[in-house]
């Protein structure tokens, strides 16, 4: 056991762990919205979008923060813009508008920042952050996860029923924005633990397995972010112990979590489906 909590006499993986229980969290609670309302790819498209305002906010002497999000925003933007004017789907823009804006980022790095790895902004680096850039992801991470939970009732309305949203009167379009700007900047704050490519898994596996396992919101907001932050903790030690990646530790875990929970989940799970012969119907309920 002694060597198995060895990590803990260091520094940054005791600041690994904090941070990464907070983006868990943070990502575990968003990731519920996002599965309920369906919006899984447009995760994946602000994750990639925000490449090119990272390239742009290095050249100008920005906070590299300040570029992913404002990019996050545009990508978001312009999405919404492009789906209201065209007679494409939405899954069909995000498609077209973040590949689009990753690739374009991508021309930006190779053009502008020879000299930095491309790793740490693709995969992650949460075991070599700086004091400076963790006192910011921190800030930024829990301002997010607040928010989240202090509207998660209006939230959860525009996501469950936006027609009734709109008989209650709640501004449906500045909450499904906030839900947005919010989800871009859980994105900015996640970048840091694994990166662009991987930061989509941990906003969308929390919530698929708290869906799994209840049908209500409460309890899957619960049952996500214990999944997301048990994740975090596990993948960071394996990664020590088996000097791996970080990043994909944390995410294999979640991924390992997900199967598990597809098996054996009491009312959903294919096992747990078997067992009471009802083929697991049923649908999410608001507390």
């Amino acid at each position: 056991m002694s060597e198995f909590f060895e990590p803990l006499q260091f520094a940054f993986m005791r600041d690994a762990l904090l941070l990464g229980c907070v983006i868990g969290a943070m990502c575990a609670v968003l990731s519920c919205f996002l599965v309920l309302k369906g919006w899984s790819l447009m995760g994946d498209a602000i994750s990639h979008a925000v490449l090119p305002g990272i390239v742009v906010a290095y050249i100008a002497g920005l906070p590299l923060q300040l570029g992913a999000f404002a990019a996050g925003l545009v990508c978001a933007a312009g999405t919404g813009f492009i789906k209201r004017n065209s007679r494409l789907k939405e899954d069909t823009v995000m498609g077209v508008v973040f590949t689009g804006l990753f690739a374009f980022g991508l021309v930006l790095f190779s053009r502008t920042t020879p000299d930095k790895h491309l790793d740490h902004i693709l995969l992650g680096n949460i075991l070599g952050i700086g004091k400076s850039e963790m006192v910011q992801s921190l800030g930024l991470g829990i301002v997010v996860l607040s928010v989240t939970l202090v509207l998660r009732r209006d939230l959860l309305l525009i996501c469950f029923d936006p027609v009734q949203a709109r008989v209650l009167a709640l501004r449906d379009s500045f909450l499904n924005y906030l839900l947005l700007s919010l989800l871009a900047g859980a994105i900015v704050v996640a970048i840091q633990a694994v990166g662009i490519i991987l930061v989509v898994a941990m906003l969308v596996t929390p919530g698929s397995i708290a869906q799994l396992w209840t049908d209500r919101f409460d309890r899957m907001l619960g049952i996500a972010t214990l999944s997301a932050v048990g994740s975090t903790v596990a993948g960071i030690f394996a990664s020590y112990h088996f000097d791996a990646s970080t990043g994909g530790c944390i995410v294999l875990t979640q991924g390992c979590l997900f199967f598990l929970s597809l098996l054996f989940a009491p009312k959903y799970g294919i096992l747990g489906r078997a067992r009471i012969g009802n083929g697991g119907s049923g649908g999410l309920k608001r507390d």
